[in-house]
């Protein structure tokens, strides 16, 4: 008969598991029960924490393919629905090739229309236009509509699978297989965190004139509405795309993008629990990743080549002769010489630190007419200086086009704090420019070419 009873919790990373205790006579039956116990304790202990093992995660510069962070980088994981990023990147090149027109009516066959969910519910023998079905890949990750694209680009899903994974080999995707085009569980159907960001950023690069659909937010079909799963692209700032995936075998996956001032970094992530903790994981990772990359490679406001600057700033990331970075070098770059109807004399400013004994490069040059600047602020952080720059510039009716970004670190109080200046201008232009801003409510002020700016500078600005 039973007397009492104890509850025990046992935890191995997310997986927990409740063992009741009995208290039961001692002789045999007890024996029986303690090795029993002892044989539950060795499973429990040897199981590998699931999620940790299906976790993996990058953070990569799409300019330069610069990885900032890698964790279980070529770990070979299920990708999921992250699939459909290679689907989309071959109906991107049949497209530009011309094999296919967004217009263009697909055959739904049996194969298609008996995909499991998630799916648009295509029924065989519907005609879906490829703008539909790639809408529906983007949005609802709709299994169906990815066998329909599948279908009309190779003689079966399995054939377009192979050359799936041809041209993953070919963009460098070396640890990538895929056995489908939707993503559903395949036990042959593996890449890594490494791969889905080269295949992130070739799906920037390669196709810009296509990316900008991974932003859509909502798909309307048959009067049916479908919302995207990307909920990063509503909750942080920059996130332009790409895709979620999840089966039970990965766990919550993510491959996003975002883009600030004329960095774009590609971020992903492997096994999350929730989609909700992925996207808080990757939020963090991004967050982490430009304030790396601002200081090794500080924005600059894009020079107005052909197209105003309201225009330069939306411009995809695959048009580089619009976007100059500011050098990390030791010394100003060569001065560079427009014709007479744009800036003359631009020069690169590097980021300075005013709180080194080390001249900064932009004290160090020549009191030439064109080495004034504005200051249009002081942040608690870099990327919050970058941004307002670029803010003041989207309103500043294009006097500030060509300037260059100067996010200068200084010290106050003990703590670091970033002034978000432009440079290279004249002094009646440096005037002129923050008139303008000061109609538009900006904060600005002009800086002379040997103005060292003391801290109480920062503190009087708004932050």
């Amino acid at each position: 008969m039973v007397q009492s009873s104890t509850r025990a919790t046992l935890s191995t990373g997310p997986e927990k598991f409740r063992v009741r205790l009995l208290a039961m006579p001692t002789g045999r039956m007890m024996s029986h029960l303690v090795g029993g116990l002892l044989l539950l304790l060795t499973v429990i202990v040897t199981m590998p924490d699931t999620a940790a093992a299906r976790y993996a995660a990058v953070v990569m510069d799409s300019r330069t393919g610069e990885v900032l962070y890698a964790r279980n980088a070529d770990d070979r994981l299920y990708p999921a629905s992250l699939t459909k990023i290679m689907t989309l990147y071959m109906t991107f090149d049949a497209l530009q090739r011309g094999k296919l027109r967004l217009d263009q009516k697909l055959p739904v066959s049996a194969r298609a229309a008996g995909q499991a969910p998630t799916k648009l519910g295509l029924k065989k023998g519907d005609r879906i236009k490829v703008r539909d079905a790639m809408f529906g890949l983007i949005t609802k990750s709709a299994n169906d509509a990815a066998t329909v694209l599948a279908e009309s680009m190779a003689s079966s899903e399995a054939a377009f699978a192979r050359d799936m994974t041809e041209k993953a080999k070919r963009l460098g995707m070396s640890r990538t297989s895929f056995r489908n085009a939707s993503g559903l569980p395949n036990r042959r159907q593996k890449s890594t965190a490494r791969d889905m960001a080269i295949l992130g950023a070739a799906l920037i690069h390669d196709f810009p004139q296509y990316y900008h659909f991974m932003s859509l937010e909502k798909f309307d079909y048959k009067g049916k509405a479908f919302k995207n799963h990307n909920n990063l692209l509503k909750k942080y700032e920059g996130a332009d795309g790409i895709k979620t995936g999840y089966i039970r075998a990965s766990g919550f996956n993510l491959v996003a993008s975002a883009k600030r001032g004329s960095n774009r970094l590609v971020g992903v992530v492997f096994g999350g629990r929730t989609a909700k903790s992925r996207d808080i994981h990757m939020a963090a990772l991004l967050d982490k990743g430009f304030g790396q990359i601002e200081q090794l490679h500080p924005t600059v406001v894009p020079l107005p080549i052909g197209k105003p600057l309201q225009i330069a700033l939306g411009t995809s990331h695959s048009e580089p002769e619009e976007i100059k970075v500011a050098s990390a070098a030791t010394t100003p770059l060569p001065v560079v010489k427009k014709a007479a109807a744009s800036y003359a004399h631009i020069r690169a400013v590097e980021a300075v630190d005013s709180t080194s004994t080390k001249p900064s490069a932009f004290q160090a040059q020549p009191l030439e007419k064109t080495n004034w600047a504005i200051q249009i602020g002081a942040y608690s952080l870099p990327t919050t200086a970058r941004d307002q720059v670029y803010k003041a510039a989207a309103q500043a009716g294009g006097i500030l086009d060509g300037r260059r970004v100067n996010i200068e670190k200084a010290i106050s109080d003990g703590k670091p704090f970033y002034r978000a200046q432009l440079t290279g201008f004249e002094e009646a232009e440096a005037r002129k420019a923050c008139s303008n801003l000061a109609e538009r409510r900006f904060s600005c002020f002009v800086v002379a070419p040997d103005l060292r700016l003391p801290n109480y500078i920062a503190q009087n600005s708004n932050s």
